[in-house]
């Protein structure tokens, strides 16, 4: 039985979480592949890949490109694979030691897993070990302007050991800066009335 909450919470719901969080998933690959600067041959890595969902929509779109996931959960890993092509690098393990060579990616994405990660500087400069120079990282989360993300970061961070922490703009803005990322692109928008998202988008110097 493992210590990690997040790993004992989501071997629990993998079988069951597509279906659970549809709208959820739809919203949150959606936008973010719509901020991925993308070519049909990149080689991409999804940290917190989870059931594979972003994966398997970029395999879709871009069946050329060099795929790679990450996610501590085996359950999850599972599901990912039995949706996927076969040829996608799946891998269990975690945001701030990841398992391939320095300069291996073009692209490094987190979609809705950051407010997981206890030590996100730790983890921002290990994503950024694993890209290419001139390669970009994206990531994806909640956004703590919005009142429902705020309330669901309070409720969270009270009742649920897995869950870290959500950031403001400003906050995520200033974590990027202390992560040594100087140009940063940040785009906050909403997903329905009540909640929204932030994606933000930097490119490794050349």
């Amino acid at each position: 039985m493992t210590n990690d909450p997040v790993v004992a919470e989501y071997a629990r719901a993998a079988r069951r979480y597509d279906e659970k969080w549809a709208f959820y998933v739809e919203a949150t690959t959606r936008e973010t592949l719509r901020r991925m600067p993308m070519t049909p041959h990149a080689r991409v890595l999804d940290v917190g890949c989870g059931t594979g969902e972003l994966l398997r929509r970029l395999r879709a779109k871009y069946p050329q490109a060099v795929l790679a996931g990450l996610d501590p959960v085996e359950e999850m890993l599972a599901v990912a694979a039995d949706k996927l092509s076969g040829k996608e690098d799946l891998r269990i393990g975690y945001a701030d030691a990841l398992p391939w060579n320095a300069s291996t990616f073009d692209v490094v994405v987190s979609c809705n897993m950051f407010h997981y990660i206890s030590h996100p500087v730790a983890a921002l400069q290990e994503m950024t070990r694993v890209l290419r120079p001139g390669g970009a990282l994206v990531l994806t989360d909640w956004c703590d302007d919005y009142l429902a993300c705020r309330l669901c970061n309070l409720y969270l961070r009270l009742t649920n050991r897995a869950f870290y922490r959500t950031y403001r703009e400003a906050e995520c803005l200033a974590l990027l800066h202390s992560a040594g990322f100087s140009d940063v692109k940040l785009q906050r928008y909403k997903i329905s009335w009540l909640w929204g998202l932030m994606t933000a988008v930097i490119v490794v110097p050349a």
